[in-house]
């Protein structure tokens, strides 16, 4: 019996080289690519997002790409559920799945299969997500503190508004918080154990490279892209606004900063952006991430990927 095709993702911070070694990887391995980005699910963002470009999905094919507006949240258990659907999909084909991204929550909701998230009302929902609109951050944190002590631990020092939107909404319709649904209620599903390959770049190199992709997508349309959205009506409080490159262009269309300053916010913020990925790709990956140095030209580490794959694959077949 012929194994399936093993799953392969590539991951590292924003700007490491992900997308052109995961096309070339694709093309030699007869393989699609599954977005493994946060960002990239809302239609219209596209420049901000360095999502794939028609020219690239031409190419290779692409999944988790335009799922929903900028005003629906996504979260990692809905992500893990698309993708191990186009994992199906794709082996079913006799094709290899290749995770690409850097949102590392998305990855863990594979490796590390999420609780069945509970059914909640709609109504209620929508009356506790205008209640807590309301409020900063820093009120979240403290109403989450009391709600659950564990959770608002790990997100104090990053996560994000949506994540401690999220947080807070689970004890507060359903009585129970989110460690509690992590601790004691079934995974969704098996576990998932790709072939992991991490892009690692010295950090003055990444930051350099992080400065010269805004600069790109200034010049590709990046403010017209916001300025589009904001007039579609999407502003801070839609969830796929707050991604970096968008909310700090948001004050500068209303006139109340200059674009020099909004680009350097948008620098300053991809940059503490990537420290974060660096710190969970240093400390969540499971064990036999493959480490690769993106400062190598993307031929020769697809060539290293490529490899691996295929003699995982030899390993599996004798099996």
């Amino acid at each position: 019996m012929t194994a399936a095709p093993p799953v392969v993702a590539i991951v590292g911070p924003a700007a490491s080289g992900k997308t052109a070694l995961s096309i070339e990887v694709a093309q030699r391995l007869d393989g699609e690519i599954i977005s493994m980005d946060s960002r990239q699910v809302y239609r219209g963002m596209d420049i901000g997002t360095a999502k794939a470009t028609p020219e690239q999905v031409a190419k290779v094919p692409h999944h988790g790409l335009d799922l929903v507006d900028p005003s629906e949240r996504f979260s990692a258990g809905r992500y893990a559920r698309y993708a191990r659907a186009r994992i199906e999909e794709i082996r079913g084909r006799g094709r290899v799945p290749l995770l690409v991204g850097g949102t590392g929550f998305f990855l863990r909701a594979l490796t590390h299969p999420i609780f069945q998230e509970p059914a909640l009302d709609p109504e209620r929902r929508r009356a506790l997500a205008a209640l807590l609109r309301e409020l900063p951050s820093d009120e979240l944190l403290r109403w989450l503190a009391a709600l659950d002590a564990p959770t608002a631990d790990r997100l104090r020092t990053g996560g994000g508004r949506q994540r401690l939107l999220r947080a807070l909404e689970l004890p507060l319709l359903t009585g129970r918080p989110l460690s509690w649904w992590h601790t004691h209620a079934p995974a969704e599903a098996p576990p998932l154990r790709p072939l992991i390959f991490v892009l690692d770049l010295p950090r003055d190199e990444l930051f350099a490279a992080i400065d010269r992709r805004v600069d790109d997508m200034v010049k590709a349309g990046l403010v017209d892209e916001v300025a589009r959205l904001a007039a579609a009506g999407y502003d801070e409080e839609a969830p796929g606004m707050n991604a970096t490159g968008y909310i700090e262009l948001l004050p500068y269309l209303r006139g109340e900063i200059s674009l020099d300053t909004a680009l350097e916010r948008i620098r300053k913020h991809t940059r503490a952006y990537a420290k974060r990925q660096l710190t969970w790709l240093r400390h969540q990956l499971p064990e036999g991430a493959v480490r690769l140095d993106a400062s190598a030209p993307a031929d020769e580490l697809a060539d290293i990927v490529v490899r691996t794959v295929r003699e995982k694959q030899e390993a599996e077949g004798e099996g």
